[in-house]
């Protein structure tokens, strides 16, 4: 089903330039409720851009942005919306619990605090004032914002980096806990394994353009490349020999084959005799599908510079 324009963010036709540079051309594109989209992209593709564009932050050249049918940067749209921004500042003299308190206050239905605190592990560092925090500890405070409002969408720029391990964990439950609840969620991330793992669609944008869009599974489909993994007495240097063999790669008594077409290459293994078990063929993961998407891009030459 369709979803309609009040429960999405709508792109369309968003243009933004920079004196000659286009940093979003003429994207088209809608986030919708009750799912996380990754939006994935190089340096420079107009993922941070278009973000700000939605956040009211830049003013489009050309085109609009909608958040439930308000327009960006509108009190409406505002309120329908919680941020963690990749580098944020905020006032060093407040607490935590203040922060979190001031945040809330702009919205109508807030999330009861103690909930939050719950949910991101706040307690032990809840009362420091947010300049003595460690980096982690203010990455839980600024995801803490961005999920107090109880907003309909909640966008997250690479808020991951840096972190620990169980920070990370921590914040992946928050984010899951979001899309159960119904809220719509924008994550952009250099992890793609953490696209992979969170998301239920994925966007690719490439000089601020849209360039492939759908589940994970379909995004990895778009790449040719097969990953083979077996047993054999056939030498890693010969299978290197074989066409379409991009890469070979031995793991005690597994060698894992990544190539164009499996086929081939089977079939030169079984017509030649070679041993073959415990044979597994998969499709590439995603951070390979992601660099064939983005290559097949450069090489089109068909989409101008981005800021």
């Amino acid at each position: 089903m369709t979803a309609t324009l009040e429960q999405t963010i709508s792109y369309k036709n968003l243009t933004k330039t920079y004196g000659d540079k286009r940093a979003v051309d003429g994207l088209d594109v809608s986030f919708q409720k009750g799912e996380l989209t990754a939006l994935l992209g190089e340096n420079g593709a107009g993922k941070t851009t278009s973000i700000s564009l939605a956040l009211g932050l830049v003013e489009p050249t050309e085109g609009n942005v909608t958040i439930l049918g308000h327009k960006a940067g509108s009190i409406e749209a505002r309120r329908a919306v919680g941020a963690m921004l990749q580098s944020a500042e905020l006032p060093n003299l407040l607490t935590a619990e203040e922060h979190i308190k001031l945040f809330s206050s702009y919205y109508p239905n807030p999330v009861p605090i103690e909930e939050l605190v719950e949910m991101l592990q706040l307690t032990p560092f809840l009362k420091q004032r947010y300049g003595g925090l460690s980096g982690g500890q203010k990455r839980r405070v600024q995801l803490a914002l961005a999920l107090c409002g109880n907003a309909d969408f909640v966008i997250l720029d690479e808020p991951t980096v840096g972190l620990d391990i169980e920070t990370r964990h921590t914040l992946w439950q928050a984010v899951r806990a979001c899309v159960a609840r119904g809220q719509g969620v924008i994550l952009t991330t250099h992890y793609l394994e953490e696209a992979d793992a969170l998301a239920d669609r994925i966007v690719v944008m490439a000089d601020g353009q849209l360039v492939a869009d759908g589940t994970p599974a379909e995004i990895k489909a778009l790449s040719a490349e097969k990953v083979i993994e077996l047993q054999t007495n056939a030498s890693a240097d010969l299978i290197k020999t074989l066409p379409g063999v991009h890469s070979v790669v031995e793991t005690g008594q597994t060698i894992k084959i990544s190539v164009r077409e499996a086929e081939p290459c089977l079939a030169y293994l079984f017509k030649e005799g070679f041993e073959v078990k415990d044979l597994k063929v998969s499709q590439v993961g995603l951070e390979s599908a992601f660099l064939d998407i983005t290559n097949k891009n450069k090489q089109s030459g068909s989409i101008g510079e981005a800021a």
